[in-house]
């Protein structure tokens, strides 16, 4: 017997009275209000967004009878709130996963387990004459169905973009019902099957619109250039209601002037008109200058009407297979970016949208891409007004086909063509007025197939002018330009060689931003710079979704999925982005902020004071920026000086003489110089002084080579060493510093320094770090292979020598774990003077034995458990901010403070973290005292009050066990970060593997003013 199709299952319905796709414009009576573009102050506006009636049902034939009727009562339901997704108001389940489908794949069927919401709204309207009474739905996920008053009155699908329902023979004076019933899955579902919370309901605005019969119905505004792109045609095309009206009169406005003004015949309802806009000024990211076209007409009952539509001048297109905007190459330095609010879930405000683009706009980010849907339409507004190119994607994701071997079960069936073709034209329709869409996307992760040439020829046919893109097209038959996501560089590079004759290529996924990274991210710019195919790429993503949790302490976690008994899940995986869920910029987006750099600076012959600035925007002239110059030295501040730029104009370079004083300098240690690039004036997204980027030179002459000091060290009355020892340990102690060590571990288990204990446990070998999300296909080896969380020293042997000034003692272990042949032989020669100075060298020689040897370790570094009273942390390397070796450009070498507790960074997902690279010193201080752990050469480290394993158990911020020490690791080498969460692991220069390694430090106390001084010499050897 043949199962029943549904309403909500027949793909061969599109939608019931659903009105034709147009573009968003508003009406308004007067132009002050017109020109100030706010729709809530427009003509018969009416925002139905609010408490609303709900009732939850497992599946829609659970309905009530008779729920649609105007009179059905109401009264015993809850209220919800209109916007918002009804699993996050406590109806319904939380579910995330990143491919699969919730249910069996059997298109167009859903499960009969089917849950509804249905929706109630009294709506008092009066004095209905001659108007049209409109109600447009933002965005219902997935289906629904509209009554009024009783009636049927329309159906649609397509969840992310909007429907409009003309009620006008439904709707009457007084109270009226509107009635609308949701349903969580319909046959669209198979077609957004996108890397997200599976929410649902009423999720974006809802408005009434009351507007005149004869009303411009739509309007589109195209502007085309000359060869020369400095004078460009404005075209202007729309329809009206009726065909009353018989002229319209534009007005064009710039910054609140008026700038030109025309009139223009109406016949049959419809226009078009062409004018010619003579060195107009044009829209670019960088320089986003918008113009307003007021239309101005007068309707059949006398009344006049303004229709204002905001668009930039500029066209795109791709000359000699690059993508050019106004005749000029474009680079994008770009993310993906859901509607995402950790509160709300997919119902996001203007406040977060607005904060989002500030966000972008403040690291460097010029672009954007939808992922994978069309966003709120407020977001065009400002990306329109702020500067960022989008490309806008249409509401089609079909991953989970890929798991069943048939990826092109709907891509290449035509009968879903109608769905896929309008999904790309509502979104055309819906968003071609805004000159920050350059580019349409046919969706992701689809497969391949018939639909997606329907869906591009039907773009080409509305909006013939911008550009088309599939990254599923692996031929560009249906695209017009070649993409690919998280292609490895080795293959990027050769796709940007490969250049004869072929499409330009972007990156619109890569750099998996997922917990602690990506890294990786310079060589990626450097080859995508190199290569002129190669236009640049797309992180993904932009923010963290974790659901906002607040316990009964009033500790705030992030929840993700799995947290809510969901199955199957893809857990963490979307705590992905480069900021966390409350919009904290994460260490990842202060890198990309470096590595996208507008501009870049270089010292050719910095002993002349000269330096090279080659300027990276592809519009923007330097001229005028501050350039704020800073001498340093261990972060005292030796001379100061700002500078306006001169003239550079995007893609040229210039060398620049810096007004300093080379000469006065020369007195100081470790002179840095230090340059940050300034913001003039206030803008839209930034203040003046805004820091655009920053770079540091160091002056060679200066730099500090350490020196080695072991005069003064013969024994005195009083502070020669006593040794005793016993079957198990062996104590050295003098009145200065006291060391135990166990002669059963070969293990130092304790170091006093002047009676207070400073090493509770420690040193030791490590060559593991809590695992990041970026290691998360090699973790099942490391763990379950090479078991190198277990790894551990057997001790071999025990010497000591006492001398003249100081005791040596020498450890040998080896090091290896469960079930390995491989292994380290280890040397730990400690020295202990007599005034207290404690220098450790750690030798290790690789020991290869076997075949099965890891090609990676997480690191090589020592651990030692320290006194957790000295708690403010000061080191000489790179900072502040986190930073690892293939990670590392922001943050630039200095002079740096810190709590312990600061150097955690709180990623959601708990995972290694806070590395330090590059360090020359560092020192735990109490008071006015230090402890100085000091390198001769230059290391990584990381010091924490909580163990590795508790990292590692915690699952959620806040939950990480604290240990009554801190927890100090110093890093012969850490491997990097790389993206291969999904997308290129660490690279080979950022790979640690089993070598041969020395790690040398030396620890003493001192006092804290003399810290700098101090660290310039090691008194022990």
């Amino acid at each position: 017997m043949q199962r029943e199709m549904k309403r909500w299952e027949d793909v061969d319905l599109i939608a019931m009275n659903r009105l034709p796709a147009h573009a968003d414009f508003y009406r308004y009576s007067e132009y002050d209000q017109a020109l100030a573009l706010k729709k809530e102050q427009s003509k018969g506006y009416v925002l139905l967004d609010g408490n609303w009636k709900f009732l939850y049902l497992e599946a829609p034939e659970y309905s009530p009878p008779n729920f649609e009727a105007k009179d059905f009562n109401v009264q015993h339901l809850e209220d919800i709130e209109v916007p918002s997704c009804w699993q996050l108001k406590g109806y319904g389940n939380m579910h995330y996963t990143d491919v699969l489908y919730p249910f069996p794949i059997n298109p167009p069927f859903v499960p009969h387990e089917n849950p509804t919401g249905i929706y109630f709204r009294d709506v008092m309207l009066d004095e209905i004459k001659e108007e049209k009474v409109i109600i447009k739905f933002n965005g219902v996920d997935s289906a629904f169905d509209l009554f009024v008053n009783g009636h049927h009155a329309g159906y649609s699908k397509g969840a992310r973009m909007p429907s409009e329902f003309d009620l006008s023979n439904l709707v009457r004076n007084g109270k009226n019902r509107i009635t609308v019933r949701v349903y969580q899955f319909s046959d669209g579902t198979y077609l957004e099957d996108q890397d997200m919370w599976w929410l649902s309901g009423i999720f974006r605005s809802v408005e009434l619109f009351r507007i005149h019969k004869d009303t411009l119905a739509d309007v589109t505004i195209e502007t085309l250039p000359d060869d020369q792109f400095e004078h460009f045609m404005l075209k202007i095309s729309g329809t009206f209601l009726t065909r009353s009206v018989a002229n319209v009169t534009v007005r064009l406005f710039q910054n609140g002037k008026t700038v030109d003004s025309f009139p223009v015949s109406v016949g049959k309802g419809e226009f078009q008109v062409y004018r010619e806009m003579v060195n107009p000024l044009l829209w670019n990211a960088e320089q986003p200058n918008l113009y307003i076209a007021a239309l101005e007409y007068e309707l059949g009952n006398g009344e006049v009407e303004i229709v204002p539509v905001r668009f930039g001048v500029r066209s795109i297109n791709i000359t000699d297979n690059e993508i050019r905007l106004n005749g000029k190459r474009i680079f994008f330095n770009g993310v993906n970016r859901h509607d995402f609010n950790p509160v709300s879930g997919r119902t996001v405000t203007n406040e977060d949208m607005l904060q989002d683009i500030i966000l972008m706009k403040k690291h460097n980010i010029n672009a954007v891409r939808t992922a994978h849907y069309p966003n709120n339409d407020v977001f065009y507004d400002l990306c329109d007004e702020y500067g960022l190119y989008v490309i806008d994607e249409a509401d089609l994701e079909c991953h989970g086909f890929e798991n069943t071997g048939k990826y092109d079960w709907l891509s290449d069936n035509e009968r879903w063509e109608k769905q896929y073709v309008d999904r790309a034209v509502r979104m055309v329709k819906r968003d071609r007025n805004h000159p920050s869409v350059i580019i349409w996307s046919l969706g992701n992760e689809s497969g391949a197939g018939r639909n997606f040439t329907a869906m591009y020829q039907a773009i080409k046919k509305v909006d013939p002018y911008r550009l088309v893109h599939y990254e599923g097209d692996r031929h560009a038959a249906y695209s017009d330009m070649y993409s690919t996501m998280y292609t490895r560089l080795r293959d990027l590079e050769e796709i940007g060689k490969d250049s004869e004759g072929k499409k330009p290529h972007i990156l619109c996924e890569y750099g998996h931003a997922m917990g602690n990274g990506p890294g990786g991210l310079t060589e990626y710019q450097e080859v995508m710079r190199r290569y002129p195919r190669l236009q640049g790429g797309f992180i993904w993503e932009w923010s963290d979704h974790g659901i906002r949790s607040v316990d009964e302490n009033g500790d705030i976690r992030y929840l993700y999925g799995g947290d809510y008994g969901d199955f199957p899940t893809n857990g963490n995986f979307c705590i992905d982005g480069l900021v966390f869920p409350e919009r904290t910029p994460s260490p990842g987006l202060i890198e990309y902020k470096k590595v996208i750099e507008p501009i870049v600076t270089e010292a050719p012959s910095l002993e002349k004071r000269q330096v090279r600035i080659r300027n990276r925007y592809d519009f923007r002239n330097l001229e005028g920026i501050k350039l704020k110059i800073s001498v340093e030295s261990f972060g005292t501040r030796i001379e100061e000086k700002f500078l306006s730029l001169p003239a550079i104009p995007a893609g040229e370079e210039r060398e620049l003489t810096l007004p300093i004083s080379l000469e006065d300098v020369m007195q100081y240690d470790d002179v840095w110089i230090r340059l940050e690039y300034l913001e003039p004036e206030n803008s839209l997204y930034a203040d003046e002084g805004h820091p655009i980027t920053s770079e540091s030179f160091l002056l060679e002459e200066t730099k500090v080579e350490k020196t080695v000091i072991a005069e003064g060290l013969r024994a005195e009355a009083g502070t020669k060493v006593d040794i005793r020892e016993d079957q198990t340990r062996l104590v050295l102690e003098n009145t200065s510093f006291k060391a135990v060590f166990s002669k059963v571990e070969g293990l130092l288990l304790s170091f006093e320094m002047n009676g207070e204990e400073i090493i509770h446990k420690g040193p030791g070998l490590t060559l593991w770090r809590a695992v990041i999300d970026n290691d998360m296909y090699k973790k099942d080896d490391w763990v379950n292979k090479y078991f190198l969380k277990a790894a551990k020293e057997q001790f071999i042997s025990l010497d000591y020598q006492l001398k003249e000034g100081f005791v040596d003692v020498e450890l040998k272990k080896y090091l290896s774990s469960v079930n390995q042949a491989w292994g380290f032989d280890l040397i730990y020669n400690y020295r202990f003077t007599i005034d207290g100075v404690l220098n450790l060298q750690l030798k290790g020689s690789k020991v290869l034995r076997g075949k099965d040897i890891p090609e990676m370790l997480p690191r090589i570094g020592v651990t030692m458990h320290l006194n957790r009273d000295y708690s403010d942390v000061t080191w000489y390397g790179r900072g502040d901010s986190e930073n690892y070796q293939d990670s590392k450009r922001s943050q630039s070498i200095g002079l740096y403070t810190k709590k312990v507790e600061e150097m955690h960074t709180d990623y959601v997902y708990p995972q290694e973290n806070g590395s330090r690279c590059d360090t020359s010193f560092l020192a735990l201080t109490k008071e006015d005292q230090s402890v100085l752990i000091n390198f001769k050469e230059l290391r990584d480290f990381t010091i924490h009050d909580y163990e590795g394993d508790a990292l590692e158990e915690a699952k959620h911020r806040g939950r990480i066990k604290k240990s009554p020490y801190n927890v100090l690791t110093v890093d012969y080498k850490q491997s990097g970060l790389g993206s291969n969460s999904c997308g290129e692991e660490q690279l080979p220069p950022y790979k640690v593997r089993v070598e041969d390694f020395e790690i040398g430090m030396e620890i003493r106390k001192v006092q804290k003013e003399n810290l700098v001084e101090e660290s310039k010499v090691f008194r022990a050897r």
